[in-house]
Order: structure tokens, then C-alpha cells, then sequence
């Protein structure tokens, strides 16, 4: 065994004979233990938060999607057409037609976007599963799909003959409007289901259509279309599919699901990075007592450490020493500590013993990637720490 390791291992090991040393270095390796515990368990609630958060948002978001550079619609070629039939086994896609238009229900009136999509629509995105009454819409009919917010905002109810649900959208073109009827597209619809995604903003947000409505209310023509959504089926990978796609559209905007939601991935990252440097700040100061705990053992072996010099180890061999006293109480703090936290991770995932409210547990999840963060950030900063205290040895020694 190495000299300089064996030495390190029984001085991490042994007690000291002056009190004082043993409690602070009993207080140092357990505030590691609980540091480490406790980032790591923070930052599995936080991931189990970000998901939880972006459960909703994705409820309803493609894979990825293919959006115009500029303006608001896409001229779809027949190439294009043809080359994304060929890609049917690997990606399903939607044509979809989304714009902000007016909707009225007897004497009510709001203003929110209407979604109209093709037959395919659902195979791409799994809003029938979300359907809360009534049913999806059928092709080719004038059948509409509410959202809960927006159906309780109109008081709609379905397939009602008491009052007449209708869109309204301004007709494209130029000069100067002399009837106001003229300056409208107007178009009956028939609510035939209310979808709910438990988001109040997605609820209130869109009333899905037939993608010919859409066509019809804002003079779209065949191969005109606001964008093309996408599922990557499990034969294809996500970056495949964005390769491919760029080929047939080099023109065209192409976003994953995180990009389409991107503020809400920078919020849930800042939040995250902010309480990772707030825990990465108490944990710098709870090494301080590791560090004070090594130097008052350098000062209590003063007498070894000359003797081990006039044996033959030189400056860096008696720092070595102590720097891997301190990596040796680190790591044995860092493993306690993160095999205890994840422990309460998994108790957490299975048992839910902590609920935010009656019906819903704190949500966690297990990553290996907040362990390798957790390991990193301990160990970097034990090292500094140790290091600064195996500094003092050269202080000793030109004494």
C-alpha cells in the first residue's frame, strides 16, 4: 500500500488526543453527510418539479414542428408532400392551421385562436385521450372541440339548438371596407366535445376545427398551411428526424418540444440553478470546518510530521498526507449522505409520506444526473478545502 495513503487512512481514522479535534471532525464529516443529502434530495424535487410543470405544457406539443420564417403560412410544394408520405413509417405529421380569430354564442363574445387540423391530427398529438365530454370532431363537418375554459367562459354546451356558436375572421385584402358585413368571413360551428388538460391556459387558449373550416374562414388554399406538427415514432430518432426534415424544408423554421416552450424551460432552469448555488454556498461554508479541522491536526502531529521529514518525505509527500485525510472523510460523507438521499428519493417515489396537499405528493425523481452533480461539486470543493489546510504544512516546516 501506498506510504502516503496508509499514513492519511490512519489519521482520518484514528482519534485525536485532544477533544476539541474529534468533535470538529465529527462536525465536519457530518455536515458532508447532510450536504450532500440535501442536494441531492433538492435537486430530485426540482427535477420532479420541472417534469410535473412541463407535463402540462406537453400534454398537447408535438415532437417537433415546422413553422414559416416569415409570415404566417407555408406553400407546401407537391415534392415536399410526397417526400413527407414517404417518411410515414419512420414520422406521423398533421397539417395544421392556427390563427387568432372571434368567437361568438348568443350574446357572448371572446377572441381565441382556432386550431384547424387534418384526419390525422390525432395520431400525432393525444388530445382525444383528454376529450372530458363528448367526443373528438369528425372529418369534413362543421364539429368543434372546446376548450374547458373557453366552454365555461361562453356557457357551451354541446350539439345545443338554443344558440348558434359561430367564427368570424377579417377577410385578406386591400381597400377600403363598405359594408361591414363584407369584412368578415362568418362560419357556424357545432360543439361536439370539451377537452381538459387541467392547464388553465391551454384550456382557454384553442377551439379545435376541421382543417377545411380553417381553410374556408381564412381563405387558405390547398397547400397553404400555418404549420406541420410531428411525432417521431420510436424507430427514429428525434435528430434523424430534424435532419430530415431540414432537407425537405431549408427554409422553414423546425423546433423540438423544449424550444416550443422555451420560456418556461429557462424559468425551471434559472429557478434550479439558483438553489443549486445557494446550497453550493452552504456547503463551502461547512467545509470550513474540515479545513479547520485539518489544520488543528497538523498542528497536533507537528512532532510526527518532523519526524517523517527527517525519514526522507519531502514537502509534498507530508502535504499529500493530509489532502487525502480530507478527500478520505469527504468521500466517506459523500457516499453516507447520497446513499441516505437516495433512499428518502426512492421512499418518496413509492410511499409519498410528504404531500404538498391531501391528493398530491411532493413529486421526486431519481437521476443519475443530479449524483454526478452532487459528487462533482462535493469533491471539487474538498479538495480546495484540504488543499488550503495541506498549505499549512510548509508554513510548519520553514518555522
Amino acid at each position: 500500500m501506498n506510504t502516503v495513503f496508509y499514513i492519511a487512512k490512519r489519521y482520518a481514522f484514528s482519534k485525536s488526543k485532544t477533544k476539541a479535534i474529534n468533535i470538529i471532525t465529527r462536525i465536519s464529516t457530518i455536515g458532508i453527510v447532510v450536504s450532500s443529502m440535501a442536494l441531492f434530495v433538492v435537486l430530485s424535487v426540482f427535477s420532479g418539479l420541472e417534469q410535473f410543470a412541463l407535463s402540462f405544457a406537453n400534454k398537447i406539443d408535438p415532437d417537433l414542428v415546422v413553422l414559416p420564417t416569415k409570415g404566417k403560412t407555408i406553400n407546401l410544394t407537391p415534392t415536399q408532400e410526397q417526400k413527407l408520405q414517404q417518411l410515414s413509417k419512420s414520422i406521423k405529421f398533421s397539417h395544421v392551421i392556427e390563427d387568432r380569430v372571434i368567437f361568438t354564442y348568443g350574446d357572448k363574445q371572446i377572441v381565441a385562436f382556432i386550431k384547424a387540423v387534418d384526419k390525422n391530427y390525432t395520431q400525432t398529438v393525444a388530445i382525444n385521450n383528454h376529450i372530458a365530454y363528448g367526443q373528438w370532431l369528425q372529418p369534413n363537418t362543421n364539429d368543434a372541440v372546446l376548450g374547458n375554459g373557453l366552454a365555461n367562459e361562453m356557457s357551451a354546451g354541446m350539439y345545443s339548438n338554443d344558440k348558434l356558436l359561430e367564427v368570424l375572421a377579417m377577410k385578406p385584402g386591400k381597400g377600403l371596407i363598405t359594408m361591414p358585413n363584407d369584412a368578415y368571413n362568418k362560419l357556424p360551428l357545432y360543439p361536439s366535445g370539451i377537452y381538459s388538460l387541467n392547464n388553465l391556459e391551454t384550456d382557454n387558449k384553442y377551439i379545435y376545427t376541421d382543417i377545411n373550416i380553417g381553410r374556408n374562414l381564412l381563405d387558405y388554399k390547398n397547400n397553404q398551411v400555418s404549420k406541420i406538427e410531428f411525432k417521431v415514432l420510436q424507430n427514429f430518432s428525434e435528430n434523424e428526424a430534424v435532419k430530415t426534415l431540414k432537407d425537405i424544408f431549408p427554409n422553414q423554421i423546425i423546433k423540438n418540444r423544449s424550444q416550443l416552450n422555451e420560456g418556461l424551460y429557462k424559468m425551471l432552469k434559472t429557478e434550479s440553478l439558483a438553489i443549486y448555488l445557494i446550497f453550493t454556498l452552504i456547503i463551502i461554508v461547512t467545509l470550513f470546518c474540515l479545513t479547520g479541522a485539518l489544520i488543528m491536526i497538523i498542528l497536533e502531529k507537528k512532532e510526527h510530521i518532523k519526524t517523517l521529514y527527517d525519514i526522507g518525505f519531502t514537502q509534498n509527500k507530508l502535504k499529500r498526507i493530509f489532502l487525502y485525510q480530507g478527500l478520505i472523510l469527504a468521500i466517506s460523507g459523500i457516499v453516507i449522505g447520497l446513499a441516505l438521499g437516495i433512499l428518502i428519493t426512492f421512499l418518496q417515489q413509492k410511499f409519498a409520506f410528504i404531500k404538498v396537499a391531501d391528493d398530491f405528493p411532493y413529486p421526486v425523481i431519481f437521476s443519475w444526473q443530479n449524483t454526478l452533480l452532487v459528487v462533482a461539486t462535493l469533491l471539487i470543493l474538498s479538495i480546495i478545502a484540504s488543499f488550503i489546510a495541506a498549505s499549512r504544512i510548509k508554513i510548519l516546516m520553514n518555522k
